[in-house]
Formats: structure tokens, sequence, C-alpha cells
């Protein structure tokens, strides 16, 4: 029985076809685009081989993980296209080439985005097939059948498509030798390990053991495995860590928020001054119809302003489209069903979400994003601040028009307290999750919806 077969085969196959992708598509541009194929062409073309072989050597690394989700794949795909292009317009540049017009680079590299993130999704999905069916597995033993023991197995098992084949829990506790899958003590590791080929081990022991954690990373350094430590952390820490470094010393963040990151920031801030700013430049064809009717309804202003709780707790003026008559209870209580102070046209706007546009202005100056948790009245920060747990952590990233929590069906009114604790949950889930790509679905959710039409938008 052979360790690791055909599994380092399957990134270098993937690999292989990425580049018969690349080339196929990029004939297929040139051959639309009527381009020559003479030798300086074929010369761009061997160009653009070298910037993805460039490109793909750093971000290929996904097609090894075993655990790893399409908007992740995505993700990883646009950083490699976006590299990809750099580096070969960088290296026209440095041959002087001006025989590949911008306007076919454009439209391959928006062809090649399109088809490389179906191929990855595919082959990710072959691959999972593939291992459901017995192939690819990683023969594992784990260290330690304590609660945290028991929690990895569940994990490992979750999807077949992972491909862990767990061969057995070791541990020195007497109680544990009637546990399914005891293959006895730490002294019976290192010939289990010699007899059944083991690709992984996972040491769950408790912190404290280190001669014993040492031990064991020295059977597995001296017999190729690879060894994972998962520490021991109870039901509240029972989330994905952060690895950061302090020196030469580990540190493991509770709460990972991605946008913390420089390059996260910019792009998303970038994303939403473009926006922002081209929204703004066509609302008038919105807002003036929006206006009159507005002023027609009732008297009053235009633009609701509102103060609500921002980035990190900071207040901020919100805008909107007033869509009831001017009442006192405004900054209390929040838009009912059958509402009395809602006028006519504010009912319409309400059900179409016009009535959050003007928080476009918002994004431009910086006190929002287009995607992010909806920012809550002062008052409703002050009184479920106090009742759910983890309230004030969706406002480590900046509020936005639309969010996770609401795509999902918790916007409007909330009628009862596991209502907010759902949106807080699914908040706190998307800062720690943030990418792009969940942006982009966010906002195909949000249009999606607002056609449809939502029962809770009111």
């Amino acid at each position: 029985m052979k360790r690791g077969r055909y599994g380092r085969f399957i990134r270098t196959l993937i690999t292989i076809i990425d580049f018969i992708l690349l080339n196929c598509i990029y004939f297929f541009v040139c051959w639309l685009s009527d381009a020559s194929f003479d030798f300086y062409s074929f010369r761009v073309c061997m160009i653009l081989n070298i910037s993805y072989l460039i490109s793909v050597s750093l971000y290929s690394d996904i097609h090894s993980q075993r655990t790893v989700f399409a908007d992740k794949i995505i993700l990883q795909a646009v950083k490699l296209v976006v590299l990809d292009c750099a580096l070969f317009l960088a290296l026209l540049a440095i041959i002087d080439s001006t025989e590949l017009p911008l306007i076919i680079i454009g439209k391959f590299y928006v062809v090649f985005l399109l088809v490389l993130s179906i191929w990855w999704i595919v082959s990710r999905k072959l691959i999972k097939s593939y291992r459901t069916h017995g192939f690819n597995f990683r023969r594992v033993i784990i260290i330690g059948r304590g609660k945290m023991g028991v929690k990895l197995l569940e994990e490992m098992l979750s999807d077949a498509g992972y491909g862990y084949r767990v061969m057995g829990f070791f541990d020195n506790a007497k109680n544990s030798r009637s546990i399914n899958k005891y293959k006895g003590t730490i002294d019976d590791v290192e010939d289990f390990i010699k007899e059944n080929h083991i690709d992984e081990m996972y040491c769950t022991v408790a912190d404290a053991e280190t001669d014993l954690t040492e031990r064991l990373i020295k059977i597995a350094e001296n017999n190729a495995v690879d060894f994972y430590y998962v520490p021991q952390v109870n039901s509240s820490l029972m989330r994905k860590f952060e690895l950061n470094n302090i020196g030469n010393l580990p540190a493991l963040s509770i709460r990972r928020n991605p946008l913390n990151k420089m390059v996260n920031k910019v792009l998303k801030r970038t994303f939403d001054i473009c926006c922002s700013a081209l929204f703004l430049i066509l609302s008038p064809i919105i807002f003036l119809p929006v206006a009159i009717a507005i002023k027609l309804s009732s008297p009053g202003p235009i633009f609701f302003r509102q103060k609500r709780t921002g980035y990190r707790g900071e207040e901020f003026v919100c805008f909107k489209f007033r869509t009831m008559r001017v009442n006192k209870d405004s900054d209390k209580l929040q838009a009912t069903l059958n509402d009395p102070r809602k006028t006519a046209i504010g009912e319409f706007l309400r059900k179409t979400s016009i009535d959050e546009l003007p928080q476009f202005f918002n994004v431009l100056r910086g006190d929002m994003s287009i995607v992010g948790p909806r920012p809550h009245m002062l008052k409703h920060t002050q009184d479920y601040s106090a009742l759910i747990d983890r309230y004030m952590v969706r406002h480590v990233i900046k509020p936005g028009i639309t969010g996770w929590a609401q795509v999902n069906g918790y916007r409007g009114q909330t009628k009862e307290l596991w209502q907010m604790q759902k949106r807080v949950e699914y908040d706190v889930w998307y800062a720690e999750n943030w990418n792009m790509m969940l942006d982009f679905k966010i906002i195909f959710l949000t249009v999606f919806n607002a056609i449809k039409g939502e029962k809770n938008a009111f």
C-alpha cells in the first residue's frame, strides 16, 4: 500500500489544462479580431505563456487544499489573472511590442477569467467526486481522543470529498480503549505509521504536555509524515483563527477580519468610490421624479437624515429618501407593516428599496460601503448591544447599503430578539469571511430580490 498515489499529479494536470485553455482562448480571440499570426504574434504568445507560468506558480496551491469553497476559488482565479495581465503587459513593454492592440488583450483576459473560473470550479467538483469514490485520500491518525479529537473527526468525515481516511486514535488514557478506532497508546504510534503508511498526524493533546508533543513531532519528521497541532479551545472559541506573529511567537486572533489587510481595504474602497460616483452622476434620472413625488405626497424635506452607528461605533448621519410624514418617533420606532406614518409614495420606495439610494452619498463620503452590515439607529445599538453577544462585532467594518443578512431574509422590522440575533450572526460571518466575490454575490441578490419583491420590505 503506497502513500500519495496519483495525488501529486492532480495539481500538475489542472495546470496543464490551464495552459491549453490559455492558448486556445488566445488564438480564438485573435481569430475573432482578425489579428495576424506571424512570427511576432508567436513571440507574443510565448510571452503570454511565460507570464502565466510565473503567475500560476504563486496561486495554484489552492488545488492542493482539501477544504475550499467556490467563492475562494473564484477569488484566487481573479488574483492570478490580474497578476498575469500585469506581467504580460510589462513583458510586452520590455520587448517594445505594439503589434497586439490593447482591445484584444482586454477581450482575451475577460474571456480567460470567465473560462478559468468555471474550469477551476468544475475541476474541484471532479476531484471531490474522485475522492468520494475512494481515491486520492489521505491516511490520518489523531492523537488524543478528547472533545477536540472527536470534533476533528466529525469535521473530516462531514464531506467525503475532502478525502480524509481516519486510520485510528491514540491515547494513553485507559478509558479510551473502548472507543471506536482506538489503536493503542502513544508508544504504538510509530509502528502503526510504518505499517499503515500514514500521511498526516493530528495532535489534539493538552497544551501542557509539551514533552509528548515534541516526541510526536520527532516521530512525524522521522517518518515523513505531515504534523498538525490542533489547540485545545473551549466552545466559545470554536471558530476560524487567524495566525499572527509577535516577534518569533505565534499569536492566534479569535476574529478574522480580511478588511484589516491594506490591499483588501484599497480594493473595497476603490470599488465603492467608482460605483457610487458613477451612480451619482446618473442619479438625476431617478432622483428628480422621486423628489417631486415626495414633495407632492406630504410636507417636509426630500431627504431623511438620521444619526446611525457606523464603523467602530462612530456616529454618522445616514441619508434616505423620506418615506414618512414628519414625526417625533422617527429616531425610536422602526417602520411596521401597516405603519400609519408612511406616505403612499413612501410605501413604494420602501418596497423597491429606492429609499436607500441616497446612501450612495454616504458611500462616497466614506461613512458607508456598498456592501456591509446595515447601520442601525443609535437607540437600537444601545438596546441590542446589552442583549446580544457579539453585537458590536458587526461594527468592525463599515456599514453598507445592503448586506449578507438582508439578502438572507433578515431585513426590516425585528419583532422578536431572535430575529436581530440572526441578523447579527450573518453580519459577523460576513465581516470574518469577506471577499470581493461575496460582495458581487450580495449585490446581485439585492437587485434580484428588489425586482422579485420582498415580504420584509416595508
